[in-house]
């Protein structure tokens, strides 16, 4: 589904930089049960996001500063917009490096999987910054020994502080 949004501002400490989603196509994809969605902008750049409610009927996506930064894309900038259906598991790409890693650990792999789909998609984000493979492989340990650690709970205060351990 494709239309025509410009970038704003919320100005609010939570969320920052958006673009409007109609609501006829916000409906079309919560009304068939989903709010996660690739987004592509300007035909140039596709991602992985949500389409948020912001009351009131007004429903948005997120615009992050790298992207924005990529882009060219500033407060008032017009943008085209196309979205589809995101039919993956995670919400977000599952890095290998982590899926190895939930391979030969059952009881991490259980409690990974056990998590609500917004924590996962938060440590598949984690994971996913690092740029070399043994960057990944480490920070994966470190997250599914938290895990194990914890009970199955993210506690993120604590795991950044044991990322950076790493």
């Amino acid at each position: 589904m494709k239309f025509t949004a410009i970038i704003e501002n919320f100005n609010t400490p939570l969320w920052t930089y958006h673009l409007k989603v109609p609501l006829a196509i916000a409906d079309h994809f919560l009304d068939n049960g989903t709010r996660r969605v690739y987004c592509k902008l300007n035909g140039k750049r596709e991602f992985q996001c949500a389409i948020m409610p912001a009351g009131d009927n007004v429903f948005f996506i997120l615009v992050n500063k790298k992207l924005r930064e990529r882009l060219k894309l500033t407060d008032g900038t017009e943008v085209n917009v196309t979205l589809r259906k995101d039919d993956s598991k995670y919400g977000l790409p599952m890095p290998e490096e982590l899926q190895e890693v939930l391979n030969t650990d059952q009881e991490g792999n259980d409690l990974f999987q056990a998590l609500t789909p917004g924590k996962k998609r938060s440590l598949l984000h984690i994971v996913g910054t690092y740029k070399t493979t043994d960057l990944k492989i480490k920070k994966s340990l470190v997250i599914i020994d938290h895990l194990k650690m914890t009970g199955g709970k993210v506690l993120f205060k604590q795991l950044g502080e044991s990322l950076k351990q790493v």
